[in-house]
């Protein structure tokens, strides 16, 4: 599949995996970052950047993080609140800008404080 972010990245979306990202496939939600399945080129070049260690090929996600494997592609294939349609694959994250929503799961995640 593609690579993953996951639970380290909520409410930091530190971006330095979005600089050096080839493809431009690194979308930012409102509490966190989604890489773009049929985007991405799985060159790893983002989880090496990620000072959270928060991104990992989807072969390798933790298993107690699991859950943002189908989360990631929901981000694109599903109805967000607020939105009238899929986000589908926009050709690049820096011509949508932020998305400024996150997926249900990600939106219900408790708050770092």
């Amino acid at each position: 599949m593609t690579y993953v972010v996951t639970a380290g990245c909520v409410d930091i979306r530190d971006k330095a995996c979005v600089d050096v990202c080839p493809v431009d496939c690194i979308y930012e939600g409102d509490r966190k970052l989604y890489i773009q399945p049929d985007e991405c080129i799985d060159c790893g070049a983002c989880s090496a950047a990620c000072p959270q260690a928060a991104i990992f090929f989807d072969e390798a996600v933790p298993t107690d993080q699991q859950w943002f494997v189908d989360d990631a592609v929901g981000f694109f294939s599903e109805v967000l609140p607020g939105r009238a349609e899929p986000l589908g694959m926009p050709g690049g994250a820096e011509f949508v800008g932020a998305i400024g929503v996150d997926t249900p799961a990600v939106a219900a995640l408790e708050r770092a404080t």
